[in-house]
């Protein structure tokens, strides 16, 4: 009895070194919702397969938060070793100086999966000739509808609007049928502003986008610019596009639609696992199509959105390598499969398209075609490529608030011109700061 007891004593005291032994890795993320019990699951996994390994993972509330308190905490000296960063935080990210470029770290024998990524998202996130992030999360807005409105309507539910001016004319049937209270809804964000810029083939800064040299002025004021907002405008004053009043409400935008007050929605890939869920639940037939674009505008692609996890400076070595081991899996061929299955986000590497193609997924599921056609379908060039402007976030706030000014009454040309010196004001304080 003795003995055994010894046992189980040394037992223990070998167990409790082996668990002091696991590397521990932080992961902070922006997703909230249904995607965070996904992210745990997975988690969950990765812990189980590498004993050697303990990643703890954290919801650190929107985008936007997420990066200001990853900065917050190296400055701090406690940073995360893996931080979620949006799209367009990754000229600040840079800029930061908190991050080691994802690529100087990823082993030769592990180079494939740099050259694996699908060609809209290597576009968007090789910066400087190298990969600073792993891609992660990549969307593109596309067009949701709702096919019963559309019957009712008079509108050929297999025939979704291409155009700005077939989406007032289809609104007009709809609103005059009474098929639905509201035609179309979006939620009030810049990116969809970004997006109808690059669909034009215009750049959103100088210097090509960010992408030749730094930014030092950005293209509010354009003629790009002015086709979106008077065609936005002119839907908002007939009472065809509706939100909730609310800047950035996803959730607001999608409840519009899904309760079928709207007939129409553009919003993320990233929502149509929800949107067929919900569609089913609510009584009616989900249509997805391209995002429409202005008339007599040549289509040439959305810019990629989305997120990508960048690895912080700082660590042990051990903690760097186990972090590494935890991005290359988490971001492997059968993670991104899962990944786009439950979220509708993108499958950002060619293997796992493959897989998902061999499995006639796009084919028993006709909305993720959609989107995926739309994104494969871009044309690569700087205005696809996405722009690099280090005070992104704070450009956003300002086209959103020249959006809802516009509503308001405020002159359209008067409120481009002047969200437009505001932007460049605010370019030029942080290029100041960053030279400093």
């Amino acid at each position: 009895m003795k003995r055994l007891a010894t046992v189980v004593g040394l037992s223990a005291l070998l167990g409790f070194a082996f668990a002091a032994e696991k590397v521990q890795i932080t992961f902070w993320h922006a997703f909230g919702g249904g995607r965070t019990a996904f992210i745990q699951r997975a988690v969950e996994d990765f812990n189980y397969t590498h004993p050697g390994i303990e990643v703890k993972v954290e919801y650190k509330g929107s985008y936007r938060d997420t990066l200001n308190a990853a900065i917050l905490a190296a400055k701090q000296g406690n940073a995360p070793h893996i931080v979620q960063i949006f799209e367009v935080g990754s000229q600040l990210a840079l800029d930061s100086g908190i991050f080691v470029p994802i690529e100087n770290y990823v082993p030769a024998d592990l180079k494939f999966q740099l050259d694996d990524y699908i060609k809209p998202v290597a576009n968007y996130y090789r910066i400087g000739g190298k990969f600073n992030s792993i891609p992660w999360n990549s969307s593109n807005p596309i067009l949701y509808y709702n096919k019963d409105i559309f019957k009712k309507a008079g509108l050929d539910p297999e025939n979704p609007p291409k155009t700005f001016n077939e989406v007032a004319q289809a609104c007009e049937k709809i609103i005059a049928s009474k098929a639905a209270p509201k035609c179309i809804t979006w939620p009030l964000h810049s990116w969809f502003v970004e997006q109808w810029v690059a669909e034009q083939g215009a750049l959103l800064a100088n210097n090509e986008n960010g992408r030749a040299a730094r930014a030092t002025d950005v293209f509010i004021d354009s003629e790009a610019m002015k086709r979106i907002m008077k065609w936005w405008k002119g839907l908002y004053d007939k009472g065809y596009y509706t939100y909730t009043g609310k800047p950035e409400d996803w959730d607001g935008a999608n409840q519009l639609f899904v309760s079928q007050q709207a007939a129409m929605e553009i919003t993320s890939t990233s929502d149509v696992t929800f949107m067929q869920n919900a569609s089913f639940e609510n009584g009616f037939e989900l249509g997805t199509g391209f995002l429409p674009v202005p008339d007599g505008v040549e289509r040439n692609g959305t810019v990629v959105g989305g997120a990508s996890l960048w690895l912080t400076k700082g660590h042990p070595q051990e903690e760097q390598e186990a972090a590494l081991t935890f991005l290359l899996w988490f971001t492997n061929t059968e993670n991104m499969v899962r990944w786009h299955k439950g979220t509708g986000y993108f499958p950002v590497l060619n293997t796992s398209v493959k897989v998902l193609e061999w499995q006639n997924w796009f084919e028993r599921n006709p909305a993720y075609r959609a989107a995926f056609d739309q994104l494969l379908q871009s044309k690569a060039n700087r205005a696809t490529q996405g722009a690099l402007i280090g005070p992104f976030p704070e450009i956003r706030t300002i086209i959103e608030n020249m959006v809802q000014e516009i509503f308001q009454g405020k002159d359209l040309a008067k409120a481009l011109s002047e969200a437009d010196a505001q932007a460049d004001q605010a370019l030029k304080r942080y290029n100041a700061s960053v030279k400093k």
